[in-house]
């Protein structure tokens, strides 16, 4: 079962990051969800703090560039094989500094690709 970590998540159901933790949950994925505001999202806990993880395969990121940068080298960190930018995510500073790590950038949003069968 492939990790994916959700950067972004939130509480509110309203949220496209919301939907997603819960799309990636029914296609059997395994999910760590990590945002700012303290919630679950389908009985799994969103992560204030940034956990030590290993082996993730996917990072989908649904915050803004300026958002992104204090998560830029614990990203990095990780070595995900795969970088997901939604839209409003796009970043080109941390995109180039993935690809230099020879990680997968992809500018896409997850739900469509979950829901296209391309994910």
């Amino acid at each position: 079962m492939l990790k994916i970590m959700v950067l972004g998540a939130s509480p509110n159901r309203q949220r496209f990051s919301n939907t997603c933790v819960k799309s990636l949950i029914r296609y059997g994925y395994e999910v760590i969800p990590l945002g700012i505001k303290a919630g679950k999202i389908a009985g799994r806990p969103i992560r204030q703090n940034i956990p030590a993880e290993k082996d993730i395969h996917t990072v989908t990121i649904y915050l803004n560039a300026r958002n992104q940068q204090e998560y830029y080298d614990y990203l990095l960190s990780l070595r995900p094989q795969r970088i997901i930018f939604n839209p409003g995510a796009e970043n080109p500073e941390l995109k180039e500094k993935a690809q230099k790590k020879d990680i997968e950038v992809v500018e896409d949003c997850t739900l469509i690709m979950l829901n296209s069968g391309y994910f």
